[in-house]
């Protein structure tokens, strides 16, 4: 008999990143091939080096678009104006789009943060998305109360997971979004916008009837809210679908910068330590193609304190050693 995933369509994924997230973006491929199949991940690739290094790998289940195939006028009219993150950000409203355009069969897309990392099946965010009726679905970032005050300034909403349809609903949200990151896409807060992200607090105001926000708060867990989820809420703990793996870095060829900015306590230690073993594997894939390490060297006053791999997680900020015996080398890419 046809397993599950058999019986199942093919879901589509779309990601961006350049080389420099490499090694998250086959991190999140990985957890994918785990918990997601079957699947199809689409990659915008930012730069000609990630694009390079990811035919190269020639991953299972993944489709290639260059950016220098996708980029129109009014995207390179706006381009020099912004920064390498802020252009990243122009551009997710219209990677949806882009896979749309490129295979006539695919019939919803959802958008996906490189730094995402699957910890158990989408098909539940999928079942109640389809019991909705919308034509889009948003994920909230869910805040920990103790971080409440942080909507003011990033949004109730997040930009990780999102789901379009191919439906005149759906592209009417999404060019909107589109029309408005060209006008003004920046990482600063201003005229209550910041960045691709602010403008989503609109969206069930102006498509009441095309956009549903996923009730399944506790299982869209990040650095801002797994603490409450997993020890606070009572009642409300459960295995995360996803964890966002926000400000998780590569500083140096054998370090890695877990978080910073949120007291975590012991809530995501598990998590962290499952995603250092996908990420080490990673690194691992990497240099048995011979393919260089990017890392983002960080300042030295963020360097005091680390951890060995598998310790404790300090509340604050954390960092892990990658094992000895498996560091990547020492080359880095501009």
């Amino acid at each position: 008999m046809p397993s599950d995933s058999e019986n199942r369509s093919v879901e589509h994924f779309v990601t961006l990143f350049d080389n420099n997230f490499l090694p998250m973006g086959l991190a999140l491929h990985r957890s994918l091939t785990e918990h997601g199949r079957p699947f199809r991940l689409w990659i915008l690739c930012m730069d000609d080096l990630v694009e390079q290094h990811l035919a190269q790998l020639q991953l299972p289940d993944v489709s290639l678009i260059p950016l220098r195939e996708v980029e129109d006028v009014r995207l390179l009219a706006v381009k020099p104006l912004r920064s390498r993150s802020e252009y990243c950000w122009t551009l997710t409203p219209f990677a949806p789009q882009f896979v749309f355009e490129r295979d006539s069969a695919v019939k919803r897309v959802t958008y996906l943060d490189a730094d995402l990392f699957f910890f158990a099946s989408p098909g539940p965010f999928f079942e109640e998305f389809e019991r909705s009726g919308k034509a889009v679905l948003v994920t909230e970032h869910a805040y920990d109360p103790h971080y409440a005050n942080k909507a003011r300034r990033s949004g109730r909403f997040c930009v990780q997971f999102i789901t379009f349809l191919r439906s005149g609903g759906a592209l009417k949200v999404m060019q909107w979004w589109q029309d408005r990151c060209l006008e003004w896409c920046y990482a600063r807060v201003e005229g209550g916008k910041y960045g691709d992200q602010k403008y989503l607090d609109k969206w069930p105001v102006l498509f009441e009837h095309e956009v549903h926000v996923l009730q399944q708060k506790n299982r869209t867990l990040a650095p801002w809210n797994v603490r409450y989820y997993q020890t606070i809420a009572e009642g409300r703990k459960a295995l995360p679908v996803f964890y966002h793996f926000h400000g998780l870095r590569l500083v140096a060829p054998s370090r890695v910068l877990l978080y910073s900015g949120y007291d975590l306590g012991d809530a995501a230690a598990g998590f962290y330590e499952s995603y250092c073993r996908s990420f080490q594997a990673s690194l691992d894939s990497l240099r048995r193609q011979n393919i260089p390490i990017p890392f983002l060297p960080l300042g030295n006053g963020l360097m005091g304190r680390l951890l060995r791999w598998k310790r404790k997680i300090w509340q604050g900020e954390g960092y892990a050693f990658l094992p000895d015996a498996q560091r990547p080398d020492k080359s880095r890419c501009s």
